[in-house]
């Protein structure tokens, strides 16, 4: 879901700059394809300002989709859907459509085989950071280069290695989980970045003035070893949430209105994404914490899908019945809990002065644009890796945890994070100096200015869209 809001948002930029391009964005009908995401598209369909050009196109179901829980489910899903998008995209040509290139999903690097049957060029939307770009790429080149066993050798929480692209060490402990996973997700992820050397470029949801160094590590890289062309064009952020519709309306009228009451930067939000739940002893214990730190709160405590079911955790149902007893009415005065968060609309609120974040890359780069420190608490993905990142090479957050990691199949933590250490880093976060948030501040600046007119990623962007019709040339 994360990364369709980015995909459709920068749709909307390109579209917008140049009106010789039309934008087919094809959407696959998976088994756990949640009522969520087509909501959003209905939206998006429904309110669509390109109407011509546009086009939203969901492909069939398959007559015999894989299994969700097998190891290898999202990749023979996508190679069963080679057939259906070549289909698609042949019925568009036929009809005079002149095809300029495939942009494709991170994750769907194995559709780079159908854009060479027409014989056009596949780029990659990298919907993460280039801490993770530059990670995969060393992984990559000490698998094939040197004969490295990287989820062996890496996956040890004690040590420390050097990676291009990182100021620092990077600990061992903040490897993101699927590099480490021998029985699918190291080959997939590694699979993934050969391919990325497929194409013909990188379009990275970044900008140069948040990861500087990083970005020129890329830089500095492009044409050896395969590295293609990148593209920094961020931040894309879908920052307009009307149209959403339903119960969220009057859910997020109830949340404004509560935060309107608060003073300013006095709130302490927690918000996990879209994945994010907890087990009933992590609950008690963030609980606790929040209420030891005596700081405001608005926490998204979201009931986790029943156990053994593949979902997401409940937007309208709250995990409440597991909380300390007595903590809502202790807490009634400087607290909330609600179930689905209407985040950019809280994020923007003048009243919350930090963030304890899962450090999702769309959640971080939402926090910057809107100048609201955050504390790290990630979860899944490569959220440790954007933990350290924060904290440690940007100095941007602070942190509760950068190595706590949650086990999606079993809904399980590596640890617990005790109500002391959420305690203090709730007070660390709300007593942040004025050094550390005046830097916030010039980071969500710098970010709002690099997609002005002049800015870097303005010149990114045009520079992709202007290699992408020399393909039409």
């Amino acid at each position: 879901m994360g990364h369709l809001l980015s995909t459709v948002e920068l749709t909307k930029r390109i579209l917008d700059r140049d009106h010789r391009i039309s934008i087919v964005i094809l959407i696959i009908n998976s088994p756990t394809t949640f009522q969520t995401l087509n909501s959003f598209i209905e939206s998006q369909s429904r309110d669509n300002h390109y109407p011509t050009r546009l086009t939203f196109c969901s492909l069939p179901p398959l007559s015999n989709p894989p299994n969700p829980t097998s190891p290898n489910f999202f990749q023979t899903l996508l190679d069963l859907h080679k057939p259906l998008v070549k289909t698609a995209v042949e019925d568009r040509v036929k009809a005079g459509s002149g095809l300029a290139g495939f942009v494709l999903d991170m994750f769907c690097t194995n559709m780079i085989e159908v854009a060479d049957h027409f014989m056009v060029p596949s780029y990659i939307f990298f919907t993460s950071g280039v801490s993770l770009l530059n990670l995969a790429f060393h992984f990559q080149m000490l698998e094939d280069d040197q004969g490295v066993d990287t989820a062996t050798k890496f996956n040890d929480p004690s040590i420390e290695f050097d990676t291009p692209g990182f100021v620092n060490r990077v600990p061992g402990k903040v490897v993101p989980a699927v590099f480490l996973d021998k029985e699918s997700g190291s080959s997939m992820i590694l699979n993934h970045t050969r391919a990325f050397k497929k194409s013909k470029g990188i379009i990275v949801n970044t900008y140069i003035e948040l990861e500087t160094y990083g970005v020129q590590s890329l830089f500095d890289r492009v044409g050896k070893n395969g590295v293609p062309a990148i593209y920094p064009v961020g931040p894309i952020l879908e920052l307009d949430t009307k149209g959403r519709g339903g119960d969220r309306v009057e859910s997020e009228e109830s949340i404004i209105k509560w935060l309107d009451d608060q003073p300013s930067s006095s709130v302490v939000f927690l918000c996990f994404g879209s994945m994010g739940s907890f087990e009933e002893d992590q609950v008690m214990e963030i609980a606790n914490g929040l209420e030891k730190s005596g700081h405001r709160f608005l926490w998204s405590l979201r009931k986790p899908p029943p156990e053994g079911k593949v979902g997401m955790p409940s937007e309208h149902e709250t995990f409440e019945n597991v909380l300390p007893e007595g903590f809502l009415d202790r807490t009634s005065e400087r607290g909330k809990v609600i179930g689905w968060a209407p985040q950019v609309s809280i994020l923007s609120h003048k009243a919350v002065g930090g963030f304890v974040s899962h450090c999702g890359w769309n959640s971080t780069l939402e926090s910057l644009w809107f100048g609201v420190p955050m504390a790290t608490w990630p979860l899944y993905a490569e959220q440790q890796l954007n933990a350290f990142e924060l904290v440690k090479e940007l100095g941007l957050a602070v942190e509760i945890r950068m190595d706590y990691r949650r086990d999606w199949k079993i809904r399980k933590g590596n640890f617990t994070v005790t109500a002391e250490e959420i305690e203090n880093g709730v007070k660390k976060l709300m007593g942040l100096d004025e050094e550390t948030k005046n830097k916030v501040r010039e980071m969500s600046d710098k970010g709002r200015n690099a997609l002005e007119d002049g800015g870097s990623s303005h010149k990114w962007l045009g520079q992709f869209i202007e290699d992408v019709m020399s393909n039409v040339a």
